[in-house]
């Protein structure tokens, strides 16, 4: 039976809805691939930014999303730890060589020749993908499909960013922009007995940082309450960067959390000085995936949702767009489950 998926064939703004239907036959599995039955899929800002053009495609047309949840529903040959029924996941890093320098230091973030899911393979916008069985992510049992998607970039990606930071349990940390990503990682440092202050622009954004646990919340031109030991920027605008960096204390790291950022404006030296860092996240490992996904479990970290029919992409995108959507957007495949209002 053919598969409905959600097609980038040539980017537009979200508002023209850039995604077109098409009717596929289901991929067979190659070597080492596992066929997923796709369940759910978030809608990250990354898609919207592909979709929309602010992201060169390495591929059109291609299939976006990059935080799909689902069964196995076929086995490629030569792959071991795979049974078909198994629960599993796709997230952003699709596939790496393994064997150039970075993949064998650990930093396969930033191998040159990596492949990312919904960039240069296609993504979990379809009923059915396939993903590479060396890069699937176990999911551990408890979290439902719609809230472990959007886990898989923003939860990932805002762990990494912690790591990035070198916030140390128990220290003070900035969150600039509180969005999904940053909806996980605040989670994760309180739990890790951080002091967190949230600096964003939206007042409904600042009362849920309060309710999760932030000390404090005001906007990006608020003075910090408190010298900051390490920040992330969420923001995809520079000049929340230069601010952070601003609000640090000595020896202080800023972690940039964004794949685009416009440009950052000239700052006075004295704000790098006393040997303050200013780092970027790129990419994450199948380590960050793998760990994050168990530490989430464990916690349990909350998810707020908003769920849409595969064929409503597009209006996903939209609202995304338009800031519409709290927390994460989600697309479902059964239909019968979606639309659904936001859940937290």
């Amino acid at each position: 039976m053919p598969m409905l998926a959600m097609v980038l064939g040539d980017p537009a703004p979200a508002a023209a809805g850039p995604l077109r239907p098409e009717r596929r036959d289901v991929p067979h599995p190659g070597p080492g691939e596992l066929l997923l039955r796709v369940a759910a899929c978030g809608v990250c800002r990354t898609d919207l930014q592909l979709c929309e053009g602010d992201i060169a495609a390495r591929r059109l047309p291609v299939v976006p999303g990059h935080q799909a949840v689902g069964r196995v529903a076929a086995v490629g040959e030569d792959v071991d730890g795979w049974s078909v029924g198994d629960r599993a996941g796709a997230f952003w890093l699709a596939a790496t060589c393994g064997t150039c320098r970075f993949c064998a230091s650990g930093r396969e973030n930033l191998c040159e020749r990596g492949e990312f899911t919904g960039w240069d393979r296609d993504g979990g916008f379809a009923e059915a993908m396939l993903v590479r069985a060396d890069a699937a992510v176990r999911l551990p049992d408890g979290v439902a499909d719609v809230d472990a998607a959007p886990l898989l970039c923003g939860g990932v990606i805002g762990y990494r960013a912690l790591r990035r930071c070198g916030i140390a349990p128990g220290g003070v940390l900035g969150l600039f922009g509180f969005g999904a990503s940053a909806l996980c990682a605040i989670q994760i440092a309180v739990h890790r007995g951080c002091t967190v202050h949230v600096f964003t622009r939206s007042e409904r954004e600042r009362a849920r940082a309060l309710d999760l646990g932030a000390a404090w919340a005001g906007g990006y031109d608020d003075p910090s309450p408190e010298p900051l030991d390490a920040a992330v920027t969420f923001a995809p605008v520079g000049s929340v960067v230069a601010r952070a960096l601003a609000a640090l204390d000595r020896g202080g790291t800023v972690a940039v959390n964004a794949i685009h950022l416009d440009r950052i404006p000239e700052f006075p030296y004295r704000d790098l000085w006393w040997e303050r860092n200013l780092v970027s996240v790129a990419n994450v490992t199948r380590a960050d995936a793998a760990e994050f996904m168990d530490l989430a479990a464990a916690i349990p970290v909350r998810t707020s949702v908003r769920t849409y029919p595969l064929a409503e992409a597009n209006a996903a995108l939209a609202d995304l767009a338009a800031g519409e959507v709290p927390g994460a957007a989600v697309l479902v495949m059964d239909p019968h489950a979606a639309p659904g209002p936001p859940r937290a």
